[in-house]
């Protein structure tokens, strides 16, 4: 048993905002045996009490990341949009060879450990990660989405059919994994309703929505940049629907007058409307809003309506996505850059996103997502709080 205090901690435990001197009593196996609070007599008098100068809060969950991507850190250019980031993806995935990106991934497995973060919403396109996942998995939760695309109707049953190979080979090693649809922008709609279902059989998928004015201008007019891409390149689009890009996949996956069932986590949201978010909340039974803000401001230059999500009460989960569109892989540098460009963001309610929605949005919050007696949610400091707010020199570590 080990016996952890610190200057403050936030639960989240039915409360947002910090509290002081807290005692948290864990087992070998991290599990919560007691939430306290401590005396200054207490430290004196009982040394094995491990005390910690800084802020305790749960383990984080990475709710968007392709950690296989992890070769490409400081390779790609910045500000292209959805465009310019396809065409480098296109010319650029395969520039390192095996080990250099099995080393690369080594390094962010090491790196998530280190940093506090206890389970992550995982994108794969092959197996590469999976021995990885595998290896680290006692410590930090991997779930893996096989990511399809695909956009000619011909070729959707085969796609389909390979991405499920791959995800029952993460399944045969212990990994909770399953197939998920890209984007609407990638997928004929065959390929996108087929592989939702098949998803959604599993409890969740994970979808790229609304990332870009590029992608909505596809869907609701049929032109702009990703839309000459793709006819540039002989490529088959989307059906032009006059409607936004998030009521264009609902409309794939729904049935009249009956709301989707399964977790749905839709990734960045930079161009989110009312009028979609209307129609998932309509629609969808459990949706989630994933967001990455330093993601967004290396592709697009823009951030998601954070303060409509919040006006409208939406599930919002925090992600680093890959190191493509990304100078780092950590969570904190999300959350200062969030405070930085939304002032009145409440570390509490910044810290609800990255702990305990992610937590709910895997299906663990059971276990996960707030410090409380009986789950084991991990341990993590945060050092170099100023007034409960993220700074440059705020840095995570897990402790427990």
């Amino acid at each position: 048993m080990r016996k952890i205090a610190a200057d403050y901690i936030y639960t989240l435990d039915g409360q947002s905002g910090p509290w002081a001197k807290p005692l948290v009593t864990v087992d070998e196996d991290g599990k919560i045996l007691s939430v306290s609070q401590y005396r200054k007599a207490d430290l004196d008098s009982d040394k094995t009490i491990e005390y910690h100068a800084g802020t305790l809060v749960p383990g984080m969950v990475n709710a968007h990341c392709h950690i296989e991507l992890s070769h490409l850190r400081g390779v790609f250019r910045q500000a292209t949009g959805m465009s310019g980031f396809i065409n480098q993806i296109n010319e650029l995935r395969e520039s390192v060879d095996e080990q250099g990106r099995l080393e690369a991934m080594k390094a962010e497995f090491e790196n998530f450990l280190r940093q506090g973060v206890v389970a992550v919403s995982d994108i794969s396109n092959c197996s590469e990660s999976f021995p990885l996942k595998k290896e680290y998995q006692p410590k930090v939760y991997y779930r893996t989405f096989v990511e399809l695309f695909g956009t000619e109707k011909a070729d959707a049953e085969a796609i389909l059919e390979g991405g499920q190979r791959v995800a029952d080979q993460a399944t045969a090693m212990g990994l909770d994994a399953s197939v998920t649809p890209h984007s609407c922008y990638t997928m004929s709609p065959k390929l996108l309703e087929i592989t939702a279902k098949r998803g959604l059989e599993s409890g969740a998928i994970s979808y790229h929505s609304q990332e870009s004015q590029e992608e909505e201008d596809m869907i609701m007019k049929g032109s702009g940049a990703l839309a000459d891409n793709y006819h540039g390149r002989g490529l088959s689009t989307p059906p032009v629907t006059g409607g936004t890009a998030l009521e264009y996949f609902i409309d794939r996956i729904a049935e009249k007058g009956k709301k989707v069932k399964g977790r749905i986590n839709l990734v960045h949201n930079v161009v989110l409307s009312q009028r979609s978010i209307d129609r998932a909340k309509e629609a969808l039974e459990s949706p989630f809003f994933t967001i990455c803000p330093l993601s967004n401001i290396f592709i697009h230059r823009q951030l998601p309506p954070i303060n409509l999500m919040r006006e409208n009460g939406l599930k919002i989960c925090l992600g680093t996505d890959s190191l493509s569109s990304n100078l780092i892989l950590d969570m904190v540098s999300e959350m200062e850059c969030l405070q930085n460009n939304f002032p009145g963001l409440e570390l509490g309610e910044i810290l609800q996103w990255a702990c305990a929605n992610g937590a709910e949005l895997l299906g663990k919050e059971d276990t996960l997502g707030s410090i409380k007696e009986g789950k084991a949610p991990g341990i993590v400091l945060l050092e170099n709080l100023k007034d409960f707010r993220i700074t440059p020199e705020t840095k995570s570590t897990r402790i427990a």
